[in-house]
């Protein structure tokens, strides 16, 4: 059975980070794609960030130059460092692994497993 577990959601003040981490466990993340979402109330989820198999990365525009994210093998972990948080993005947060072949990887459709999801606050 395959689990994403997010953490590392807080609230924070504009212009601050946070590392938001998935941890998996019944899938290995280095044999497969992963990528970070988002949502809000009322929106679609949003893709923001995607690593591949050979740990590519690709990032939506409203988050290039200011979020990374980055595989940790060793923990079977997929983290997101988020720098210069601004109040739009605040959001749930969601890890997702395993796209389907051929898929655009910013569509949520695209992917197999989910996780929960994890809270991110930030005020102005």
């Amino acid at each position: 059975q395959v689990q994403l577990v997010e953490s590392g959601g807080d609230s924070v003040q504009a212009g601050g980070s946070l590392r938001l981490s998935c941890k998996a466990s019944g899938v290995t993340l280095n044999r497969n794609d992963q990528a970070w979402f988002r949502q809000v109330p009322g929106k679609e989820r949003e893709g923001i960030a995607f690593i591949d198999i050979n740990e590519r990365t690709y990032y939506g525009d409203s988050v290039k130059g200011r979020f990374t994210i980055s595989r940790d093998n060793a923990k079977n972990t997929v983290i997101l460092q988020m720098n210069g948080l601004k109040p739009e993005d605040a959001a749930m947060y969601f890890c997702a692994a395993d796209a389907y072949f051929g898929a655009i990887w910013s569509y949520s459709a695209s992917w197999r497993y989910w996780g929960q999801g994890t809270q991110v606050t930030v005020s102005s």
